[in-house]
Order: structure tokens, then C-alpha cells, then sequence
């Protein structure tokens, strides 16, 4: 992902929690926004209750590259935040990324995989 597809100013999170619908499994809550661009921008959270900061680091890791892979399939003219919940905490990489698609087809902001 690169610095354009990053949402990281307080006013942008804000507006997108505001304004933007929620989905949620019991390990992450997405919040999605429609943007003007031609690319999807995403935003983190992990909160410190969720552990230490190698932990909360690797899930960061892990949904970054959850995103990368499903670059194709997800709609690219949103905003996303993806929050990250307490059992994220013990997902390996394969878990993350299969319960991040199972909320983004909750959400309908995945294409189908042909």
C-alpha cells in the first residue's frame, strides 16, 4: 500500500465514522465511506487493550497484507477502517485474512472471485 492509500489524520477517521456504515465479526469492525477517488484508502486501529506492541504491530501486518491479496476483488472508490477486537489478537495470518473477507462480504465491498 502505498502513502496515498493511507488514511491517517484524526478529521478523515472522524468523518468516516460519522458518515460511514459498520460491519462486524467478533474479531474486526469495518467502517466504509465512498470516496471520489479511483483507489481505496484504508485506516488502522488497534487499541492498546489488545496487547503489547508486537502484537498489536503483527495484526497491522497482517490486515495491510489481507489488502494487498484482495486488491482485485475489493471496491476501490471507498474508504476504509478496519478495527481491530481483542481475539484478532490470536489469529495467525490465514485466519486474519479469511475472517477480514468474511466482514467485507457482510459489508457487499467484495467482488466475486471468478
Amino acid at each position: 500500500m502505498n502513502k496515498k492509500q493511507r488514511i491517517k489524520k484524526n478529521a478523515e477517521f472522524q468523518t468516516i465514522f460519522k458518515r460511514g456504515k459498520s460491519f462486524a465479526n467478533r474479531q474486526f469492525v469495518v467502517y466504509c465511506l465512498d470516496n471520489e477517488e479511483d483507489f481505496f484508502r484504508v485506516g488502522l486501529s488497534v487499541s492498546k487493550k489488545v496487547g503489547n506492541a508486537v502484537v498489536r504491530n503483527r495484526i497491522k501486518r497482517y490486515i495491510r497484507q489481507t489488502f494487498l491479496e484482495l486488491n482485485d476483488y475489493v471496491y476501490t472508490n471507498k474508504d476504509y477502517i478496519i478495527i481491530a477486537r481483542n481475539p484478532a489478537a490470536k489469529l495467525d495470518f490465514h485466519e486474519t485474512k479469511k475472517s477480514l473477507e468474511h466482514v467485507f462480504k457482510i459489508a457487499k465491498v467484495m467482488k466475486k472471485k471468478s
